[in-house]
């Protein structure tokens, strides 16, 4: 007990010491990112989900947040397996891409042939997925805040309408 209360204290007087010794980090050693809430997050991908079934496809919904890491996944009755994948990697294209290049959504940085050099090294990139059906979630000041990619229906582009209107629908919520 004694050992650990020494080492506790020997850490206590170590960290303030080296947040001390460098003046950079004096008042601004904290870094603070803007994303949305979970529940917004789970009601865009419900939403999506609930538009695509509306039009006959089993879909899933993945939202990414500001990391790129799954924030919201939603999962219709009936969809195959691979969907949970490509759903992400499509939420994750149009977060760190549509960030990058300015870009809306995955069919914008297709149309853009924003897919990487010519040797096609990019596309060994686990998490990047250059197919329609991802949309960049944005603040009304540009500022991205996340992804959504829809995966399932019989063509990325019917994935991404329903993307899109999931975001339209609730883009109030995160202006």
């Amino acid at each position: 007990m004694k050992n650990l209360i020494l080492r506790a204290a020997g850490l206590a007087l170590f960290g303030s010491v080296a947040v001390s010794a460098d003046p950079a980090y004096a008042a601004d050693t904290l870094v603070t990112i803007e994303k949305l809430n979970w529940s917004t997050a789970e009601k865009l991908a419900s939403e999506a989900v609930r538009i695509c079934a509306t039009r006959g496809y089993s879909v899933t919904a993945t939202v990414v947040d500001p990391t790129g890491h799954q924030q919201a996944v939603i999962k219709g009755d009936t969809v195959p397996l691979q969907s949970l994948s490509v759903s992400y990697r499509k939420a994750y294209t149009a977060y760190s891409y549509g960030m990058a290049f300015d870009k809306n959504s995955t069919s914008e940085l297709v149309a853009a042939k924003l897919t990487g050099p010519a040797d096609g090294s990019l596309a060994t990139v686990p998490e990047v997925l250059f197919i329609a059906g991802g949309v960049t979630l944005r603040k009304a000041d540009k500022t991205v805040i996340g992804g959504i990619g829809v995966s399932g229906a019989p063509g990325g582009d019917k994935d991404e309408a329903c993307a899109q209107e999931a975001v339209n629908k609730f883009k109030a919520d995160f202006q």
